[in-house]
């Protein structure tokens, strides 16, 4: 079994990303490449990544219009990632013509709550749920809509399994324990995470800050 563990290349030069890619190329289970990323290097920069034979998660959080998100989906070719996120907020439509636009080999798991957001930034945005009740109902959503799982935290993870078994989740935010958390609120450990039900782990800047990235890697991989 390949590792669950997907390191987040955030970083807009190529060369720092083709080196931090080829450092853990031997123990990650994959690369997600993001915003960030891709604003700057476009599809030419993931396919280059592409080449080193790690399955890509391409963390884009699509939201828009229905047809704009399937025709930006199509516009993806000739990339065929192993992951590709969109929001869960854009809706039933949105989610639906995502999936059918995407390649069959691509899992399209929509992200419900932001793990840099706590209850009280949903409050600020008009959402009177909590974080998990939040986390539910998109749950919800997306599986009626055909997707293949979500994105959440590792403190919802669980409560997302029990209602949807054999869903992909997604848990960003992973912290071990003696990592400084940044800019995120809502972390868990990454055996926690996996012992509660994830299906793969986001990893950034405890690896991709590490002199030496993977060595941090295995240690991480140690733990679960």
């Amino acid at each position: 079994m390949s590792s669950p563990i997907f390191i987040a290349i955030d970083t807009p030069d190529m060369d720092r990303a083709r080196s931090i890619a080829t450092a853990v190329k031997r123990h990650a289970g994959g690369l997600k490449l993001g915003l960030e990323f891709f604003c700057h290097n476009g599809r030419a920069g993931v396919l280059e990544l592409a080449e080193l034979g790690l399955p890509i998660f391409l963390d884009l959080k699509l939201h828009d219009i229905p047809n704009t998100v399937a025709k930006a989906v199509q516009a993806l070719s000739p990339i065929t990632p192993a992951v590709l996120t969109v929001h869960a907020a854009g809706g039933r439509a949105m989610l639906e013509d995502a999936k059918a636009a995407a390649p069959a080999a691509t899992k399209v798991v929509a992200v419900t709550v932001l793990t840099s957001l706590d209850n009280d930034d949903l409050e600020s945005i008009g959402v009177a749920s909590n974080g998990h009740a939040q986390v539910e109902r998109l749950a919800a959503l997306a599986r009626e809509a055909g997707l293949d799982g979500i994105v959440c935290s590792g403190q919802e993870v669980a409560a997302a399994r029990r209602k949807w078994k054999d869903g992909f989740f997604v848990v960003p935010g992973i912290r071990p324990a003696d990592s400084a958390i940044g800019d995120q609120k809502r972390i868990m450990t990454p055996r926690a995470a996996i012992d509660a039900g994830a299906s793969i782990l986001v990893v950034g800047r405890p690896v991709t800050g590490a002199d030496h990235p993977d060595e941090a890697l295995r240690a991480i991989a140690a733990t679960l």
